[in-house]
């Protein structure tokens, strides 16, 4: 019966993102009465998740990047030797547990998986793309957002701001007291987790001194650059050469 598993032996190469995504979780936010068009409370749970992903998932990501209901994981060797159906089923269920988790939701929500092949060359331009695409969310949330304190339907809205193009978004919520540019970074670049280094002061009770050591943390940064700047490509160039240096090490440094 073992040949009659569809998909069993399917496989991607390394390295490899898998995205997530939440399934019908426009639902969700409604149901549980999440603030529009962005709730920080949401976010957060996303962030944790992704950081959970990179920590107690059983596999190293080097970074994940999230916003609204996706999540972005960059693998240089990819988890189950590359068995698709493991891949997908196994990250998106432990996210789908995690985000249950860490909402205190009395019901469990869902994500669906899906395994791109990349090249290192490839991983940022596709994370300008989820970007560009986080943009796009942002712009559109707060211009449904404020229509919708107008008194109109979300269908309604949503057909008013049909085809409208970005600089009309941004007029359309500046004339309504909204200034895109202003709103929060992590609701228009998305969250970007990884690990690096901080240094932490001690005390030597044997010498009576202090000391500073170091550990090795996942952090969640909520203020990050553009990544088709200047910035970005040195972000994400960093987190990228660091991993391969120090693929045997318990260290990695990350410039801010």
């Amino acid at each position: 019966m073992k040949e009659r598993e569809i998909y069993a032996d399917v496989r991607t190469v390394s390295p490899c993102i898998v995205r997530l995504d939440g399934r019908a979780f426009h639902q969700v936010t409604r149901k549980f009465h999440f603030s529009e068009p962005f709730d920080e409370r949401f976010a957060d749970a996303m962030a944790l998740v992704t950081s959970s992903l990179l920590r107690d998932a059983g596999f190293a990501p080097v970074f994940g990047y999230t916003f609204s209901d996706e999540i972005s994981l960059y693998y240089v060797e990819s988890p189950f030797f590359g068995r698709i159906e493991k891949i997908d089923s196994v990250l998106a269920s432990f996210a789908s547990s995690a985000l249950t988790l860490a909402l205190d939701l009395s019901e469990p929500v869902a994500f669906d998986a899906r395994v791109i092949p990349i090249t290192p060359e490839l991983v940022r331009p596709y994370l300008v793309w989820r970007q560009q695409e986080a943009w796009r969310n942002h712009i559109n949330g707060w211009s449904q957002k404020v229509l919708k304190d107008e008194g109109y339907s979300a269908q309604e809205a949503a057909s008013m701001l049909h085809m409208m193009k970005a600089a009309d978004l941004h007029e359309l919520c500046f004339q309504r007291g909204v200034n895109l540019a202003h709103t929060p970074a992590w609701q228009r670049r998305g969250i970007l987790v990884y690990r690096t280094v901080i240094e932490k002061e001690g005390y030597n009770p044997k010498t009576q001194e202090k000391t500073n050591t170091t550990r090795r943390v996942i952090f969640i940064d909520k203020d990050i650059p553009l990544f088709d700047t200047p910035n970005g490509e040195r972000l994400i160039k960093a987190l990228m050469e660091e991993r391969e240096k120090t693929s045997n090490s318990s260290t990695m440094h990350v410039p801010t």
